[in-house]
């Protein structure tokens, strides 16, 4: 089908109030304690904070550079597709619509969460069921489930005033935490000690943080999926994105901070505080909520409030926008219904963006937990988008000679590699804090994206996809190793329990006397079985990885071997047609000569006509 437009209406200030609304959410003010003090302390927080801007300033780069090359709808979908192939394409999407749904789905069942904490139970009503240790009521559920449908219905009818919307809610979160920020330093003398924690070396939590970096920026480039609709000069796109990598810096900076200002007088610190979040409720188990009540009373509570509900909508709507412009350009690739590309009065994807709403309205069934570990897949899934749109600008600007973007494009693949790595390699370069049941849904979500490309290649009319097997092959290969990595991680799980049962045994059945050596004895010898289990685990791998080189090695060749005798067959056939055809002319020009009753030199003619008639059998 052709190519419909979209309008131009996103201005320069509504585009920044996008790229900040969706990468700062609900885990910017409540997951932020857990995630970041929890591992690194207040000083590695930050410094992690600061390296993980960098890059992802970097990252910023190769998306402004692709922005400015491809102004179309899809963002790194669109990118992929037109530079490496539709098969690309359609693998990138996968994981960008994964990554978006689940920061919308988080956020949409953080609403329950949010009443029960300031409103107490006014939605846990008509409890269902527990999944996962989880209470689902339904009263929750319809709440969440309203928030999506309101939202998706002002993502279709007011595209303008969305642009307002997202400006407003922007600056209301931003002020809102500065408030908060800048009153917990005046007055009051603040202790952040420690700075560290001190278990692990500094540098290991400062890595631990910036590696972590795209799941808290991931959001901060959906702009890209409305390059369509900019009304500005996109050559502003670079410097945007900088101020919005930056912005999004200083607010998480300034919540880990604001969390380590106040703490109920019965801890001795903000470390013992925080490693006791998960036996507080109220207002004690949100610190940055706690520290505002203590220093500017109900007023600081009132005000961080409503930054996070603003923090939260804009997620909604940054993320409904981001995924509808994502199915929009799939549909009008065929890859999706092309009715989810059809535009309505408002010249706006409804349909595509009903999808987004249809897809996500039962998701607040699976209850919190589930959404965690969904949320979890994101890292990873992050990883690997960043990776490719790094490597797309790459490619890019060595085709145009562009020998800073190509730079920046290198820097990206080679970062998003060592983050991939130091995500999922076991004790091999970090100790992974993943659960065990994230890396079954990305496992799960890769098979979806194997069966669903098995559907597209049965509809493909024009033949356009099933032409990289490498892509296909590399998403194997991934699966393979975090299936391996799953595996592990059970097994370390399964080991823990273990330990737990023997303990408890001696404690509870009449054994509480036994020497203590004895139980470090079989606390050594699982601990021995534990590492066991991971070098069998690195040696699997090691092993698979040189086969997987070895096999696309040899496909390289095959492929390189392929294209030779092609050419050669080519050339040969070429040769064959000059041949023939400058007999041709020559034939012709004896022709003119005979024609105009001047003939000469007798014999060559006799030859040339006799060597003509043995090429022509």
């Amino acid at each position: 089908m052709s190519k419909q437009s979209l309008d131009e209406h996103l201005s320069l200030k509504g585009a920044l109030a996008f790229s900040i609304g969706t990468s700062v959410g609900w885990g910017s003010l409540v997951v932020t304690c857990n995630t970041y003090l929890a591992q690194a302390g207040p000083l590695g927080s930050v410094l992690g904070l600061l390296c993980g801007a960098v890059v992802m300033l970097v990252i910023s780069r190769n998306y402004a550079c692709l922005i400015c090359t491809f102004p179309e709808a899809g963002g790194a979908y669109s990118y992929s597709r037109d530079v490496f192939g539709y098969d690309y394409g359609f693998l990138t999407a996968w994981f960008l619509a994964m990554t978006y749904l689940a920061i919308l789905w988080a956020n949409a069942t953080s609403l329950p969460l949010f009443a029960r904490i300031f409103v107490g139970d006014l939605f846990k009503k008509g409890k269902l069921y527990s999944l996962f240790s989880y209470d689902v009521y339904i009263g929750e559920v319809l709440l969440s489930a309203f928030a999506i449908v309101i939202i998706g219905c002002l993502c279709m009818n007011l595209k303008r005033s969305v642009n307002t919307v997202m400006i407003i809610l922007a600056a209301a979160f931003t002020l809102g935490i500065g408030i908060c920020f800048i009153a917990s330093f005046l007055g009051r003398r603040v202790t952040a000690e420690p700075l560290f924690l001190e278990d692990t070396g500094a540098l290991s939590q400062i890595a631990g943080i910036a590696v972590i970096s795209p799941w808290a920026f991931i959001g901060f480039e959906s702009i890209s999926h409305a390059s369509e609709e900019m009304s500005f000069d996109r050559k502003k796109i670079d410097r945007l994105l900088i101020v919005s990598v930056l912005i999004t810096t200083v607010i998480y900076i300034m919540v880990t901070l604001l969390s380590v200002t106040a703490y109920p007088e019965r801890y001795g610190s903000w470390f013992e505080y925080i490693k006791d979040l998960d036996n507080l409720s109220g207002l004690e188990a949100l610190p940055p909520f706690y520290a505002a009540y203590t220093h500017l009373g109900s007023a600081g509570e009132d005000i961080l409030m409503l930054a996070l509900l603003a923090l939260v909508i804009s997620s909604l709507i940054g993320n409904i926008y981001a995924l509808s412009r994502l199915f929009y350009a799939m549909a009008r690739d065929h890859i999706l219904p092309v009715k989810f590309a059809e535009l309505n009065k408002n010249n706006t994807p409804s349909n595509a963006v009903l999808l987004v709403v249809l897809i996500s309205f039962l998701i607040p069934l699976t209850g919190r937990t589930a959404i965690g570990w969904i949320v979890d897949v994101t890292t990873i899934g992050a990883t690997l988008i960043y990776g490719v749109v790094s490597a797309t600008a790459m490619k890019i600007s060595s085709e145009v000679e562009d020998m800073r973007g190509k730079r920046a494009g290198m820097a990206g693949v080679i970062i998003m590699i060592f983050f991939g790595a130091y995500l999922l390699l076991p004790n091999f370069v970090s100790k992974t804090t993943i659960a065990k049941e994230t890396f079954m849904l990305f496992i799960a979500w890769s098979v979806l994206d194997f069966i669903s490309f098995r559907l597209i290649l049965t509809n493909d009319k024009e033949h356009r996809f099933g032409s990289s097997v490498i892509v296909w092959v590399s998403l194997l290969s991934l699966v393979l190793f975090v299936s391996f990595v799953w595996m592990r991680q059970t097994m370390l799980t399964s080991d823990a329990e273990m330990k737990t049962n023997v303990r408890n045994y001696y404690e509870t059945e009449g054994l509480g006397d036994a020497d203590e050596g004895e139980l470090e004895y079989i606390e050594s010898q699982l601990d021995i079985q534990g590492r066991e289990t991971t070098r069998i685990m690195i040696i699997a791998m090691g092993m698979f990885g040189f086969v997987l080189i070895i096999m696309l090695t040899n496909h390289t060749y095959m492929r390189k071997r392929s294209y030779e005798s092609e050419l050669k067959a080519n050339t040969d056939t070429m040769t064959g047609l000059k041949n023939k055809h400058a007999f041709l002319a020559r034939e012709k020009e004896i022709d003119d000569h005979i024609r105009d009753g001047v003939i000469r030199d007798f014999a060559i003619v006799v030859c040339d006509v006799n060597g003509l008639k043995k090429i022509n059998d």
